[in-house]
């Protein structure tokens, strides 16, 4: 099959990471993969992996973007998708429009994941629209279903997969080891508690500083690690969680390491890993990601993220916004050796094929 996947960016993120995940194994498999998107640092990745990806203006919100229009609908003619995949509202509108305006019999397959609970609008009800939707988890299942006239037929519940072959147990690099420690000398000899994502308030990394002084209470050889990069216009948040460590007293014991790219190594020294979304996130990927590495995780007991983690990982869940517990259940788990299993379902190979059964059914029903 041919398929276009479509999304607004190839920065960071987990659609992101998921959208090159997918389209490399889409290559593997003897399918042709291209990727529509405004571009980004992903794009090399991407293309050196076998796909090829097409620069275009779909990430803006204004109503400019409407301008792309007649250029996707021209895209859609000249590449002849079998299947066209979108994974964000706003390139979801411009692949709708630009579809209609196909003739019937020339029109590619639809296909959207809900990667998110979006807020329930006009604008979010155009991922409603494609003949079959994937749903990342049974929670946004559920927000479909409480929230578009959608019939449950149309969709199938897909988890993320994580890769076990880049995710897998193993000590970390030694010579990554050895840059580190001459970047972070005060990570050495610590016990590290990690706090992956990027920097937004929803994420939960002004909770995680709370956390861990109460922690470091308990643990005085603990030192968290807050990995992830702030969006632009929004790097004053840095500066402000880097004051609450201060006020805390613990910015000797919290390192803050910007965007990285070498997130599995990190994976593979902390001693904890920790999940601290303030709202329920549809789907948790650092937690599959560090469960696979056999790294224990502790997150609150809420939204996809719980549910990765009930499968996988009981003994990590915590109330939601009781720091008190979390921090204790920290403490706990730097203490246990636990026994960690990934099922299957929550597995890149699952995914792959679950998603191309999906794409057969649109391309036969379509």
């Amino acid at each position: 099959m041919r398929v276009l996947q479509v999304l607004p960016a190839l920065n960071s993120g987990g659609v992101e990471r998921g959208t090159v995940e997918f389209a490399r194994e889409l290559v593997k498999q003897g399918h042709e993969s291209i990727v529509l998107s405004s571009g980004g640092r992903l794009v090399d990745q991407l293309e050196a992996e076998g796909s090829r990806h097409v620069t275009m203006p779909v990430h803006r919100k204004s109503l400019a973007s409407f301008g792309q229009i007649l250029p996707v609908r021209q895209l859609l003619k000249q590449l002849k998708p079998d299947v066209v995949h979108v994974r964000s509202r706003l390139p979801a509108w411009i692949i709708w429009l630009a579809w209609r305006g196909v003739p019937e019999k020339d029109r590619p397959a639809l296909v959207s994941t809900f990667h998110g609970m979006y807020s329930v609008n006009a604008y979010s009800a155009i991922m409603a629209k494609p003949q079959h939707l994937i749903a990342i988890s049974h929670c946004v299942k559920q927000y479909i279903l409480d929230n578009y006239k959608v019939d449950p037929g149309r969709i199938t519940v897909i988890q993320r997969g994580v890769d076990t072959r880049a995710f897998h147990p193993a000590p970390p690099d030694a010579a990554w080891l050895e840059q580190l420690y001459s970047e972070h000398p005060q990570l050495k000899d610590k016990k590290l508690i990690l706090m992956p994502g990027r920097l937004t308030r929803w994420k939960g990394q002004e909770a995680f500083l709370a956390m861990m002084a109460d922690l470091l209470q308990r643990e005085p050889e603990a030192h968290g690690v807050v990995v992830g990069g702030a969006e632009k216009n929004k790097e004053s948040y840095l500066a402000e969680l880097e004051a609450q460590a201060r006020e805390l007293g613990i910015d000797q014991q919290i390192t803050f390491t910007g965007h990285r790219s070498d997130i599995v190594e990190f994976y593979r020294l902390a001693d904890v890993v920790c999940h601290m979304s303030n709202k329920p996130e549809p789907f948790g990927r650092t937690l599959t990601e560090a469960l696979a590495v056999g790294t224990p995780v502790v997150a609150f007991d809420r939204g996809g993220a719980a549910e990765s983690l009930s499968a996988c990982f009981p003994e990590g869940l915590v109330p939601p916004d009781n720091l008190t517990t979390f921090a204790a259940k920290v403490h706990e788990q730097l203490h246990q050796h636990p026994r960690i299993v990934v099922h299957p379902e929550f597995q890149l190979e699952h995914q792959v094929q679950a998603t191309l059964e999906v794409y057969h059914r649109a391309v036969t029903h379509s």
